[in-house]
C-alpha cells in the first residue's frame, strides 16, 4: 500500500552494469601510469639540468627542503632558535650562580636570608649577569647562525652534502668571540679538539681502519685521565702561569696547602733561594714560626712546613679530604641539579623527588672522587719526604698521575667525560710551555680558528656519524639546537617525487585487489571527472 503523499512512486533505478566497475578500474590505472611517466620525465629533466651546472636546457633543480616547518620562514626559524638557546644557557648560568649563593648563605647560618631576594640575587653579591649574557650569546649565536647558514647553503648550492654541515658549523663557530679573554676561548677550543679527535678515532675504529694499541682496555679512560692530571698538577706546582687564572684559583682553594708553600717548593726544585720573609709571615700566621727552622737553600721542604698545624701526615690527609668534600659539594650539586632542571624541565616536573635524589647521589659521588684525589696527592707528597732527602719536580708529575686513580670512584660513563675535560687543560699548559721555550710559534687568535674548525667537525659527526660521539655531548648539542637536526638517511637526497613513486608502488597492488572486491557502487567512488587535471 503506497503513501498518500506519493501516489505515483518512481520505480527503483536498475543497478549499473558490471562493465562500469571494470571501466573505472582501467581508467584509474591509466591515470596512475600517466602520472608516473610525468614524474619520471620531470626527474630526468632535473638530472639533466644539474649535470649542466644548472644552466642551459631544463629546469633548475629545486633546493632540498629545509628541516624546519614549511609554514615557518628560514629567518624566523633561525631567530627562534637563537632566542631559545640564549634563554636556556642564560638560565643555566644564572641558576648555578643562585644555588651557589644559597649554599653560601646557608653555610653562614643565615637561613632566613634565603627568603630575602635582595640578599639572594642582588647585583652586589651575585655577579653573573655579564658572564651569563656572554654564555647565552655564545650558544644562542651559534644555534641561530647555524640554522640560518644551513638554509642558505641549501638554497645556494641546491643540494644537501656534508660540506654544507662543515661550512655552517665552522662559520657559526665565530660566536666564540662572545667570550672575553683568549684563555677561555683557547680552553674551549682545545676541549672541542679533543672531542673531534674522539669522534674521528671512533669512526676509524668502527670501520676497521685504525685503532690504538690497548684501546680495548677496560680502564683506558682512567689511564688518559691520569696522564692529563699528571701534566696539570705538574704545571700547577712548577709552571702555574701556564694554567688559566680561574683554574689555578680552583686548585688552590680545593687543596690544603698555602700559596707561599707552593712557591717555596717551586723555588727549591729549581735550586733558587727561598723567600724567607714570605714563608715566615705564613708560619707566624699559623702560630708555629718558633718551631720550624728555615733555610734559604734546603735540600727538601719538610712536612712541618707543608702542614704546620699538625705533625701527623695521616691526620693532615684526612682533614684535607674532609675539608675538600665540604667545600666542593655545593659546586657539584649545583652543576648536577641546575642543568638537569633547565634542560629537562618536563622530567623534573613529572618526578621532582627522583630528580633531587639523582642529583644528590651524583654530587656525593663526584665530591668523594675529588676529595680522594686531594688526599692521595697529599699522601704521595708526604710519603716522598719520608723516604727521600732531595726534592725533584717529577715527583709532582707522578703524584698527579697516582691521585687520578680516584676517578675509579666515578661511574664508568663519567670517566671518559672527565678525561676529555682535563685533557684540554693539560694540552693548554703544554702549549704554553712550548711557546714560552720558542719551540712552536705564537699565532694571534689561533684559538678562534681552531674552535671554528672543530665546530665544523663536531657538527659533521653529529649529523652523519652520531654514534661516534659521546651520548652526553650529542644530547647536549641537540638540546641547544632545539632537536631539529635529523640524521640524513639513505633517502634524504631523494626528491619528493621519488618518495611518491615509492609509495605508489607500495600501494598499487593492495589497491587493485581492494577495487576488485568493491560492490557495484564503485563506479560512483572512482568518478575521475571530479578530479582536477584527470
Amino acid at each position: 500500500m503506497h503513501s498518500l503523499s506519493d501516489p505515483f512512486p518512481s520505480p527503483p533505478s536498475p543497478p549499473p552494469p558490471a562493465g562500469d566497475s571494470s571501466d573505472a578500474e582501467r581508467r584509474l590505472r591509466e591515470a596512475e601510469e600517466r602520472l608516473r611517466d610525468a614524474i619520471e620525465e620531470l626527474q630526468r629533466r632535473q638530472r639533466k639540468a644539474a649535470a649542466c651546472g644548472g644552466g642551459g636546457v631544463g629546469l633548475l633543480p629545486p633546493h632540498p627542503p629545509c628541516h624546519h616547518s614549511p609554514d615557518e620562514s628560514c629567518v624566523a626559524n633561525a631567530i627562534g632558535n637563537l632566542c631559545q638557546s640564549f634563554l636556556l644557557s642564560y638560565g643555566v648560568r644564572v641558576g648555578i650562580g643562585i644555588l651557589l649563593r644559597a649554599f653560601k648563605l646557608a653555610k653562614g647560618q643565615s637561613y632566613s636570608s634565603l627568603l630575602d631576594l635582595k640578599q639572594l640575587v642582588s647585583e652586589k653579591d651575585l655577579i653573573v649577569r655579564e658572564e651569563a649574557c656572554r654564555v647565552g650569546l655564545l650558544f644562542g649565536g651559534f644555534t641561530g647562525s647555524y640554522h640560518a647558514l644551513r638554509c642558505l647553503f641549501r638554497k645556494l648550492r641546491r643540494k644537501e652534502t656534508p660540506m654544507n654541515v662543515v661550512l655552517s658549523g665552522s662559520i657559526a663557530g665565530l660566536s666564540i668571540l662572545a667570550l672575553d679573554g683568549s684563555n677561555r676561548r683557547r680552553t674551549l677550543a682545545l676541549y672541542l679538539l679533543a672531542r673531534v679527535a674522539q669522534c674521528a678515532y671512533n669512526s676509524a675504529k668502527s670501520k676497521n681502519k685504525f685503532h690504538f694499541w690497548g684501546s680495548h682496555w677496560r680502564h683506558g679512560d682512567s689511564l688518559l685521565f691520569a696522564l692529563a692530571c699528571a701534566q696539570v698538577m705538574y704545571a700547577f706546582i712548577m709552571r702555574p702561569e701556564s694554567l688559566p687564572k680561574s683554574y689555578q684559583d680552583f686548585i688552590q682553594k680545593t687543596g690544603p696547602v698555602a700559596q707561599p708553600v707552593y712557591r717555596a717548593v717551586r723555588d727549591n726544585c729549581r735550586g733558587l733561594a727561598l723567600d724567607i720573609a714570605s714563608l715566615s709571615a705564613y708560619l707566624a700566621k699559623k702560630g708555629v714560626s718558633n718551631h720550624v727552622k728555615l733555610e734559604e737553600l734546603p735540600s727538601i721542604i719538610p712536612c712541618s712546613i707543608i702542614h704546620p698545624h699538625t705533625n701527623s701526615c695521616l691526620v693532615h690527609n684526612a682533614n684535607a679530604s674532609s675539608a675538600t668534600f665540604r667545600k666542593t659539594f655545593p659546586l657539584y650539586f649545583s652543576l648536577t641539579f641546575v642543568p638537569f632542571v633547565v634542560l629537562h624541565l618536563q622530567k623534573f616536573m613529572d618526578s621532582p623527588a627522583r630528580t633531587c635524589w639523582l642529583a644528590l647521589k651524583g654530587a656525593v659521588r663526584s665530591t668523594a672522587f675529588l676529595s680522594a684525589f686531594v688526599g692521595i696527592f697529599q699522601g704521595v707528597i708526604c710519603s716522598h719526604r719520608k723516604i727521600a732527602s732531595k726534592d725533584h719536580k717529577l715527583v709532582y708529575w707522578l703524584a698527579g698521575g697516582l691521585s687520578a686513580l680516584s676517578v675509579l670512584l666515578e661511574k664508568k660513563s663519567r670517566r671518559s667525560e672527565l678525561a676529555l675535560y682535563v685533557l684540554p687543560r693539560a694540552g693548554d699548559s703544554l702549549w704554553y710551555i712550548l711557546i714560552n721555550r720558542h719551540l712552536v710559534p705564537n699565532i694571534k687568535n689561533a684559538e678562534v680558528a681552531l674552535f671554528c674548525a672543530c665546530m665544523g667537525g663536531v657538527m659533521y659527526y653529529l649529523e652523519h656519524e652520531p654514534d661516534t660521539m659521546a651520548p652526553f655531548l650529542r644530547g647536549l648539542i641537540r638540546r641547544f639546537l632545539a632537536s631539529r637536526i635529523s640524521n640524513p638517511g639513505p633517502s634524504s637526497s631523494r626528491s619528493a617525487s621519488y618518495a611518491y613513486l615509492q609509495s605508489l608502488d607500495a600501494i598499487q597492488k593492495p589497491k587493485l585487489l581492494e577495487i576488485r572486491e568493491v560492490e557495484v557502487s564503485s563506479s560512483e567512488k572512482y568518478n575521475l571527472e571530479s578530479i582536477p587535471g584527470l
